[in-house]
This record gives C-alpha cells, structure tokens and sequence, in this order.
C-alpha cells in the first residue's frame, strides 16, 4: 500500500443472519421426507445458511472462495518453528502453481483460492503483494509486531481485500494463513485472552522438538507478558503481539460479517484473528462456522470462546484453509438437503402424524 491510513478502518454495525428465514427454514425441515431431527447437525447448519441468505430455501454456494494471508514473523528467527522463514515465499509460489493442498481441497469442493502477501519476508509476485505492509513482523516476544501506522494499514487490507470478493460474487468466504512462525503470536492472542498459562496453550506446530517447544513456550510467556495491558484492546493487541497477516486476516473476518457474507473459519492462527475481529466488529461470530479443530491446544479454547463447535476433528494442523475446506461439502450436504429433498406433500409420503391419527367416527 503506497499510503497507510492514519487511523484504524471501522466496521459498520453487525446485523445478526434473519431470525424470521431461520424460523422458515425450521419449520421446512419438518415437512420434509424424513422424521424431525434425523440429519442432525445437517439440519441446523441449513437454517444457519438460509438465515445467513435470507431466504428459504437456501441457495447452493455458487463462488466459494479462500484468500490465504502470508505472512513472516521475527519469532521464528527464536528457532519457534521446524522449518526456515524461507519457505513462506515459496509455498506462496507453490500456491500460485495450484500445487499445495489448499488447491487441491479447493478444486475438490469447488472453491477457488488467492494468496496475498501481507508481510512476507521477500519479494513475492506482483501478483499478489499489492497490500503488502512491510517484511516480516516483529519479534514479538522483544519488540512490537507492528507500528500504529502498520496494523492500520493491515486491517485496511484485509477490509478491502473481503469488498473485492463480495463485490466479485464471492457468496461464501475462507481466511487461510501461511507463515513460518505464525502459531507463535496466534497462542499469545488466544492465551492472552482466554487467561491460559503458556504451557497449556503452546502446541506442535509444524512438529517441532521438545527443545523448540520450551522454545517457543518461553517467547509465548515473554510476548504475552508485553501484550497483558492492552487485552481489551484489539488494535493494539495486533501491533504488539499480532502480525501484519492477523490483522489483515481480522480485517477480512469482521468485513465479511459487517456485509452479512458466511463464513468457514480454518485453524488456529485464523480464529485467533477471529478472536480479535469479533471484538473489532461485535457479533460477527454469527457469521462463522468453525471447519475443524486442529491439534493445537489454543484453538480449543478459542472455538470455546466464540461459542462454535468445529464440523470434523480429523487432527489436522496444515493451516492454509485446509480444515475449513475439507469440512465446506458437509456445509454443501447441509444446504442441498433443506434445499432439494421433497417434502411429505410433494412425495405423497405419510407424516407420522397421518399413520398414527385415529379415526374418526362416520357421521350418521
């Protein structure tokens, strides 16, 4: 960005998916060929769908789209992570290629991907780095991760990069993170703000040894002793122990909410973001869905303080979107069910109502 924004954007007002379609969209599971209640959570995610839409039936996602945020951290330099910075640059590269596993899962549930560099530490395509705000965030278990003017710009980004989707057709959107390091300020959000101690908050990652767990155990404890003061603030709680790629990933969340778009929430460094973007923009969580829960034992605890129950438990820890994208054709099942099964009218099947009325005496 050639000019950064002297103030943080705001989010207008999050208006809650429609409670009266949601209604609609519940008593239309009752009429249809099945009894009450028997595809589960199958049903409830429709009626989220269809109150997110506002109409029933639902309408099939017809541009499901996954914007991956890439971005390095000064951490990782603390030896936090199992592999080098170096391959931040390059996995945006293999994203490009179609060639990672967030394509892959993409083109399986036909879904469509972008990368953007946030604050990848190197030159990346043209392509992609038209929002980019710096290289590398700080180490934030000594430094700020951002200055005022940065995360300013970040959450920008991450605001205009959700209005080019929606404005695209994008009906459905997916927040993927890439960046060495990233699980590293993600715990210190999560635990900062769910008052866990580090030990029980600091995970595997990309599998490091227990030699990298006290490691990174240690630069979790030292950030979030510098970020405690700021807890109840998420513009500052993002410059001092966040990154470029968060806040621009919680820029894009509280967006999407803000224009009454669903969303699939991904792993761990993702709903961190969506930690601070529902404090950003109140009541955006009812805009999301949580794909999966991964191996990391921060991302419990944050699914549990948004109130959302992951759709598969499959021990992922991938990132890029990975999680949300593998549980997104459970989200197709559930819409096409309460959109295309035939109801007991329609298929001249008997309600148990029916077969279990007694009848009538003949009218003499």
């Amino acid at each position: 960005m050639s000019e950064f924004p002297a103030v943080a954007p705001e989010f207008g007002p999050v208006v809650a998916p429609d409670a009266q379609v949601r209604g609609q969209a519940e008593a239309r599971q009752s009429e249809l060929t099945k009894p009450v209640g028997a595809l589960g959570r199958l049903e409830t995610l429709g009626n989220w769908v269809a109150a997110c839409q506002g109409v029933c039936p639902p309408r099939q996602f017809q541009r499901a789209r996954v914007v991956v945020f890439a971005g390095d951290h000064g951490v990782a330099r603390h030896g936090v992570s199992a592999y080098p910075s170096e391959v931040t640059a390059q996995m945006v590269a293999n994203f490009l290629a179609g060639g990672a596993a967030v394509n892959v899962l993409a083109r399986l549930a036909d879904a469509t991907v972008r990368v953007v560099d946030i604050a990848v530490d190197g030159d990346t395509d043209p392509s992609v780095s038209k929002y980019k705000v710096r290289r590398s965030s700080g180490r934030i278990d000594r430094e700020d991760a951002l200055t005022e003017a940065e995360v300013n710009a970040a959450l920008a980004a991450g605001k205009a990069i959700a209005d080019e989707e929606i404005d695209g057709g994008a009906d459905l959107l997916i927040a993927g993170d890439m960046g060495i390091g990233n699980t590293t300020p993600a715990t210190v959000l999560i635990a900062t703000l769910t008052d866990t101690e580090p030990v029980l908050a600091v995970g595997r990652g990309t599998g490091i040894d227990d030699a990298a767990w006290m490691r990174k155990a240690a630069a979790v404890r030292d950030a979030m002793w510098r970020a405690r003061s700021h807890r109840h603030d998420p513009v500052a709680l993002l410059r001092v122990a966040g990154g470029a790629d968060l806040a621009a990933a919680a820029g894009y969340l509280a967006q999407a909410a803000a224009r009454r778009t669903p969303v699939v929430l991904d792993g761990v460094v993702i709903t961190a973001a969506a930690l601070l973007a529902d404090m950003l923009a109140p009541g955006a969580r009812a805009w999301w869905v949580a794909g999966h829960r991964s191996t990391e034992p921060s991302h419990a605890r944050a699914l549990d303080r948004l109130g959302l129950d992951p759709l598969v438990d499959l021990d992922m820890r991938l990132g890029e979107g990975s999680g949300a994208l593998t549980a997104l054709p459970v989200l197709r099942a559930a819409v096409a069910t309460l959109a295309d099964m035939a109801t007991f009218a329609d298929a001249g099947v008997s309600t148990a109502d029916e077969t279990t009325r007694v009848p009538s005496e003949p009218t003499p």
